[in-house]
């Protein structure tokens, strides 16, 4: 089979599997089993597909069939323009978080601390672009913090990025100009109603802390002032409705300049609290 019959056969089982995005899917597996970049899968789409590719496409397919994420199957998602390793001990790094990065840039920093790190790509992603700085992700999970130190190698920041087993502040000592987070923030009675993507592939410790979904914010407010440097940031993402009580967490815990900031599609997505 050619490129392309293999391309239409694959869309029309993901559309019908119910997979929203199903030409941008195909494309994107065709690519991880042919060894090359999504851009240039209209290049092969003549050409026959060699037998390993095409098992390599199939089992591929399957495994987005069953709502596994692509970034997954593929073990990788690009973010600000740099490509991060994605496992499922991970959060899949998403386009929203940007708005943090934004927010982020916009003021100076040495240091960063980046709670929750994940893939690390909130904290890579800033050292990146600062490259005078250096900085700290912390995270729980002993599988997401080797994603992280293996995204830091790869993208050259393993020098300037440390990672650190901790629950929240809890092992973390020092001050930091700035610190950034994108926290567990989805309330258990939520939970049902997210894609199977995120419900059944995502780590569950990475999305709710249970509850209300603020819990994390409220560990955050509480022991920010004691790592920050005196007029140093803390930046966090939220759900959409939640800006006005995260705001006024940090209103509480002593911060006087509290801003809630939208993403590009105009939903509340970050807050920023200066001390």
């Amino acid at each position: 089979m050619t490129g392309s019959e293999l391309l239409a056969a694959a869309v029309r089982r993901l559309g019908a599997a119910g997979i929203e995005g199903a030409p941008r899917d195909a494309r994107r597996l065709l690519a991880h089993a042919l060894g090359i970049a999504p851009e240039r899968v209209s290049l092969i789409l003549p050409d026959p597909v060699g037998p390993a590719a095409l098992t390599a496409f199939e089992a591929a397919v399957a495994r987005r069939i069953a709502r596994e994420p692509v970034s997954q199957i593929t073990g990788g998602r690009d973010f600000y323009g740099r490509r991060f390793r994605v496992t499922c001990d991970t959060l899949d790094p998403r386009p929203e978080t940007e708005a943090l990065i934004a927010a982020a840039l916009e003021r100076r920093f040495g240091t960063v601390l980046d709670l929750g790190t994940g893939t690390g790509c909130i904290l890579l992603t800033l050292l990146a672009e600062r490259p005078e700085a250096e900085g700290l992700g912390a995270d729980l999970s002993p599988a997401a913090l080797d994603v992280a130190r293996g995204n830091a190698a790869a993208l050259g920041l393993a020098e300037r990025a440390r990672f650190l087993r901790s629950d929240w502040f809890a092992s973390v000592t020092g001050r930091f100009d700035l610190i950034v987070s994108n926290p567990p923030y989805i309330a258990a009675d939520e939970m049902a109603g997210l894609a199977p993507e995120v419900r059944d592939w995502e780590p569950h410790l990475a999305l709710t802390p249970g509850g209300d979904g603020i819990d994390a914010y409220r560990a955050i407010a509480g022991g920010a002032a004691a790592h920050l440097v005196p007029g140093g940031t803390v930046i966090v993402e939220i759900g959409a409705s939640q800006g006005p009580a995260v705001a006024e967490l940090f209103r509480a815990a002593g911060f006087a300049r509290v801003t809630v900031r939208p993403d590009l599609d105009g939903r509340d997505r970050v807050v920023v609290a200066e001390r």
